[in-house]
């Protein structure tokens, strides 16, 4: 039986809207002031990318705890760029992966990154539909 995922937004008045998610959580979404919102919450179109940054940074993590990897941060810049006619949406992505420590072995960690963008990051593969998608690992050495 395929699996699917139930969200329910319900409208909080002018551009305001609250969202549950499956683990029982809810976000806000609203629009910024220049778009009749109040801001007091999150924009949809960048939430996407915090969606991808997510599914991939939790595969990652995983695999940082499975190769029992050396990291002491480990954050993810996304920087896409919107299109300028309506509808807009994102043609190009970058995905930074930025690993921090002193200790970082880097050829595990590419393989982390590379089994999440290749493999399991189901959310990487939706935006490979639509966007130029470019991925750079960037190790820090301390």
């Amino acid at each position: 039986m395929p699996s699917t995922n139930h969200i329910t937004t319900k409208w909080l008045g002018k551009m305001a809207f609250e969202s549950t998610n499956p683990s029982g959580l809810t976000l806000n979404i609203d629009a910024s002031p220049d778009d009749g919102g109040e801001g007091k919450g999150l924009r949809p179109k960048a939430l996407m990318l915090s969606g991808l940054a997510g599914c991939s940074g939790l595969d990652v993590a995983a695999l940082i705890k499975k190769m029992k990897l050396e990291v002491d941060d480990f954050h993810i810049e996304t920087i896409a760029n919107l299109t300028d006619e309506h509808p807009k949406f994102y043609d190009s992505v970058v995905v930074e992966y930025h690993f921090h420590g002193s200790n970082l072995a880097e050829k595990k960690l590419q393989r982390a990154v590379d089994l999440s963008v290749e493999k399991y990051c189901g959310v990487m593969e939706m935006f490979r539909q639509f966007a130029k998608m470019e991925i750079k690992t960037i190790f820090h050495h301390v």
